[in-house]
């Protein structure tokens, strides 16, 4: 099956090297804020790119839950597929698209566990539903079927009835520390706006790549 070319043109915005700051980590805050306010769904919806330790990759969309001064966090099963290849093999990439205003954030970096106070902070965040599903799901793991499923979620919700849901051991957030940001707007032509923050010890260097 091939595709037509899409008849669409780019015209939402500009970006120049003038137009970002200096930090790529406030630059995407004030992105993701405009996205929100416009009332993007699922603004914080990112692909997360993994590879194993032969170099096998995986992706799959997973949500942005912060934004703090070393990188990109999210949260997971550590026993999951992305858990694993990250433990194998700490690097990943991201990437965060927001349609309506013709963006992409693209981001490259190590990769490094959250303490566990910051994922316990978190995890009391969440509706109890999902803190039970944490323990009930061992996540990419094979099941006999749904009914499995739901069998452990009335096993675990019947074990923690009336007390407090603890944060399982295997569960909790990685952080993505960037060592290159690109900021992408697209543009008419496909002569789209690509400026790409490189790390340089605790220095950035922003420079313009050709579309």
């Amino acid at each position: 099956m091939t595709f037509p070319e899409m008849r669409r043109e780019y015209r939402h915005d500009a970006l120049e090297i003038g137009d970002t700051v200096a930090d790529p980590l406030q630059q995407f805050r004030g992105w993701f804020d405009e996205a929100r306010t416009a009332g993007i769904i699922d603004a914080n919806a990112m692909t997360l790119a993994t590879a194993d330790a032969q170099g096998r990759p995986s992706a799959r969309i997973v949500l942005l839950k912060d934004v703090d001064a070393a990188g990109f966090v999210f949260y997971t099963d550590y026993r999951s597929r992305k858990g694993r290849e990250l433990d194998a093999n700490p690097r990943a990439a991201l990437v965060v698209y927001w349609s309506g205003f013709e963006r992409q954030v693209r981001v490259t970096g190590a990769v490094e566990r959250v303490d566990a106070a910051t994922s316990l902070a978190y995890f009391r965040t969440r509706p109890a539903e999902s803190r039970l599903g944490a323990w009930a799901s061992h996540q990419s793991a094979v099941i006999a079927d749904r009914a499995a499923l739901e069998r452990e979620v009335a096993r675990v919700t019947e074990e923690f009835a009336g007390r407090e849901i603890p944060l399982p051991l295997h569960w909790g957030g990685f952080r993505v520390v960037p060592d290159t940001v690109e900021f992408w707007q697209g543009r008419a032509g496909r002569l789209h706006d690509r400026i790409e923050y490189r790390r340089h010890g605790n220095d950035w260097e922003r420079v313009r790549l050709s579309p």
